[in-house]
């Protein structure tokens, strides 16, 4: 099957994300990376995109440069990614979309409601595909715990916990760092820091395993380094369609967790948990029975987390091969094949609906506030 065209725009250089979709997107060959405008100075993203592979003639300066030059083209990229701060996901995303080019977004897609709903309406009208990276669902054992919910192996849901909490922002003295600034900025992050940065990651987690959606909340918000505008640490309650309790923690400075990132459900008749640094294991504890840990790779499982697992039992699979998982899925996609679990620009939606009402709720107090997005409720 003949490999589809791929370009990229940011993700340069000293890029945090850049190399886990680099790896991602090339790890199975659906893909090769095609054009790419990678950096903000546009000699030096030009001059990496070149060593990349990349032909000097679709080594751009800037996305507009890469949007004019590959419209332009009978071989024009198939994929776009989005891996710009977050202040221009909407302009990008949009422009590409409007031109006929599928889009994977780095989170949040957008940084206002308005402009989310915004692209589910063009993704709509285009007929185009608009994913969201929520990759950590794609990790094979989260498909296995969103299986298990669904056909009912632990009863219906009565309460999902989440965290997404880590300690790298920790150390005022580094809190002028450019990668870690622009973070609490809201000219370049939006109105929230770290719930619109991870928070969201927890929330689309738990919308995803327990299938079902936020409709309220209720926050706390707290800057605890001083010269941060927005917050680095959150709580937030939630309250889910089908009567599921949620509750989420989410921080940049709680010092000593790596990456934090973990959720449980408590169910009727069991519970589950997993966690971010420990990919390969489900924890599953049937009522009143012995916890059990389930293993990526091993009999039984569900097809859903056999399709994704791709080394053999006890091998480690890790975070950049949850992002293959997710550029898989939209080769698949692309294709003409769609995939349950594929995150959407109404995903997109839904967290920067959640993450406006999480900063209203935070402001007024912790009022319980609407959490969706008016298209959808």
């Amino acid at each position: 099957m003949a490999q589809l065209n791929w370009g990229m725009i940011g993700g340069g250089e000293g890029s945090q994300i850049g190399p886990a979709h680099r790896l991602g997107a090339l790890a199975d060959g659906h893909f090769k990376l095609a054009a790419g405008a990678l950096d903000h100075r546009a000699d030096v993203g030009r001059a990496y995109a070149q060593r990349l592979g990349v032909a000097a003639d679709r080594a751009y300066g800037d996305w507009r440069e890469m949007l004019a030059g590959e419209k332009a083209r009978a071989d024009r990229v198939d994929l776009v990614t989005v891996a710009t701060p977050n202040a221009t996901h909407f302009e990008i995303t949009k422009a590409f979309l409007e031109a006929g080019f599928h889009v994977l977004c780095e989170k949040p897609m957008t940084v206002t409601v308005e402009e989310g709903e915004e692209i589910v309406r063009i993704a709509a009208k285009t007929g185009k595909i608009c994913a969201v990276n929520y990759c950590y669902s794609a990790y094979p054992m989260v498909r296995q715990a969103r299986a298990m919910v669904r056909a009912g192996d632990i009863g219906r849901v009565r309460l999902v916990v989440t965290n997404f909490s880590h300690g790298h922002h920790g150390d005022a003295t580094d809190a002028d760092n450019p990668r870690v600034r622009w973070r609490y900025d809201p000219a370049m992050a939006g109105v929230s820091g770290q719930f619109a940065d991870c928070g969201i990651h927890a929330l689309h987690m738990a919308s995803f395993v327990c299938d079902d959606q936020v409709e309220k909340l209720s926050a706390d918000f707290a800057s605890t380094i001083a010269s941060r505008v927005l917050e680095d640490d959150a709580m937030v309650n939630f309250r889910m369609s089908k009567g599921t309790v949620g509750r989420l923690w989410t921080s940049s400075v709680a010092i000593g967790r790596q990456h934090g990132f973990d959720f449980q459900v408590f169910g009727e008749t069991g519970g589950l948990r997993w966690a971010s640094e420990q990919p390969n294991q489900l924890i599953y504890t049937p009522v009143g029975g012995r916890t059990q840990i389930i293993e990526k790779g091993e009999g039984g499982l569900y097809e859903e987390a056999k399709r994704l697992s791709r080394v053999a039992i006890a091998h480690p699979e890790g975070f950049p091969l949850a992002v293959a998982n997710i550029y898989c899925e939209l080769a698949d996609a692309i294709r003409g094949t769609a995939r349950d679990g594929l995150p959407t620009a109404a995903d997109g939606a839904r967290s920067m609906a959640a993450v406006h009402s999480a900063v209203a709720s935070a402001k007024a107090g912790g009022a319980w506030v609407d959490a969706r997005p008016p298209m959808f409720r």
